[in-house]
Order: structure tokens, then C-alpha cells, then sequence
């Protein structure tokens, strides 16, 4: 199981929103189960979650020191991808949370405030030994400051190849529990998201310990998809105490 950490000091960089688009994403393109995971006392993900008729992806609500133990019992139930949102701070909590993932993602607005705050949380990934991905988000199109800051971020590390621009639809979608791939599928925001996916996707099918590197190394089959729907019910009865109650 590969677990993705959404991190970033400054608040309103997005985090939230793009860790529900990522999830949703990520199931259906066909790596799930998916867990979403909300370890942000603010609880937007949750009010999220609770008004999507779909079950899926899983979510989990957990305290940042307890994640570790919520992974663990993820893992067992068959989770293939956990996304994990995080509160707008810097705190041993904060570490705590990136020490468990395989990729760190850090959405950044094009602007100064938010380019200058992602130097704590770069010290903390490149002082855990961890990968770390920066995503231009909310960018005005065409705007000299969009090429601007994606320089700026390349000197502190990998910038992803998408970036994500401002449109009101990324929110608007979020009212009802859905995603802008669910509400408008062939939407330019909808294409960002499913291109962005697909970059990290990629990224993490090269980093070690996650299911389908186990099973390569391992020489086992993929699960059929035929067998999907009874892994999901499997799942969610093992994740009956760690699963966010309605």
C-alpha cells in the first residue's frame, strides 16, 4: 500500500480540496481501494464525506499521532492507496504524519506568502528522506507569475508537470461530496485532475513498498477486477472501528 501526505504550512494552498479530487481520481482509475484520510481537526474532509452518496473512497478520520496504527490496519484490510490531508501547520505532528508517507505532495499557490513558506515543510520531507512534489494550484492562466513560481519551486525540488489553475467549478463540486471529474467529466479542471493523477501514479509505482511493487517482486497476479467488490466489503468491515461513523 503506498500512502500519499498532502502537506503544506500555508493555509487556504488547497490541500483539502485537492486531496478528495486525487482520492475520488485514484479509485476511478482503477487503484483502489482508496482510503482517504483526514487528519486536520478542522474536519472539512469530513463534511465532505458526508454528504457523498458514494461510499467510495473509504474515509478515515484519525489524530496525526495515531495514523501509523490507521495505516497499518488499512493495509491489512487490502487498501491499495491511502491520501492523507494534514492541517496548515508545521508541528511534530506534522512529521509524524509525513514519516509514514511514500510521496509527499505540496500544493502551492503561484504567489510570495506561499512560496516562502514551503521551506519548513521541505526541511521536514528532505529531513525524513522523503519524496516530495510541488503542484502549482490555483493559477491564473497565462499569468507571467504561474512560469514564475514553478522556478521558483524547481530550486527546493520536483515541480509536477500539471498545473492546476483557478476555476470556481474545483469547489462548486465539492458542495454535494463530489468532484469536478464526477460532476463534468470532460471539464478542463476534470482533465487537470486525471493528468495530475496520472503523473503521480507514475512517480509511485517506482517507489518501493507499495502493493503493486510487492506483487512484481513477489511474482504474484493483480487482483481481477472481477473480484473488486467483494475486496471493497472486505475493507470496510475490517475498517468498522477506524471508519469515520456518519
Amino acid at each position: 500500500m503506498h500512502t500519499v501526505v498532502l502537506a503544506s504550512q500555508k493555509g487556504g494552498s488547497g490541500k483539502t480540496t485537492l486531496s478528495g479530487h486525487l482520492a475520488v481520481e485514484a479509485e476511478r482509475g482503477g487503484s483502489g481501494p482508496v482510503a482517504l484520510i483526514d487528519t486536520d481537526p478542522q474536519g472539512s474532509l469530513a463534511a465532505w464525506w458526508n454528504v457523498r452518496e458514494s461510499k467510495t473512497p473509504v474515509f478515515v478520520k484519525v489524530e496525526s499521532m495515531e495514523l501509523a496504527d490507521a495505516l497499518s490496519e488499512l493495509r491489512s484490510a487490502g487498501i491499495r492507496l491511502a491520501i492523507v490531508d494534514t492541517p496548515p501547520a508545521i508541528t511534530g505532528a506534522i512529521s509524524k504524519v509525513v514519516s509514514c508517507a511514500h510521496l509527499v505532495v505540496v500544493p502551492t499557490r503561484p504567489g510570495p506568502h506561499d512560496l516562502r513558506a514551503v521551506g519548513a515543510t521541505v526541511d521536514i520531507a528532505e529531513s525524513l528522506e522523503k519524496p516530495l512534489v510541488f503542484v502549482v494550484n490555483a493559477a491564473t492562466a497565462r499569468a507571467r507569475i504561474t512560469g514564475d513560481a514553478a522556478i521558483a519551486l524547481s530550486q527546493h525540488g520536483t515541480v509536477a508537470p500539471v498545473t492546476l489553475h483557478h476555476r470556481v467549478d474545483y469547489a462548486a463540486s465539492m458542495v454535494d461530496g463530489r468532484t469536478v471529474g464526477e460532476v463534468v467529466a470532460n471539464s478542463k479542471s476534470a482533465q487537470e485532475i486525471k493528468s495530475l493523477w496520472s503523473y503521480l501514479a507514475e512517480r509511485l509505482q517506482k517507489i518501493p513498498d507499495g502493493t503493486d511493487h510487492a506483487m512484481e517482486v513477489r511474482g504474484r497476479r493483480r487482483p481481477r477486477p472481477s473480484r473488486d467488490r467483494e475486496r471493497r466489503e472486505k475493507s470496510k468491515r475490517a475498517l468498522k472501528k477506524a471508519t469515520y461513523e456518519r
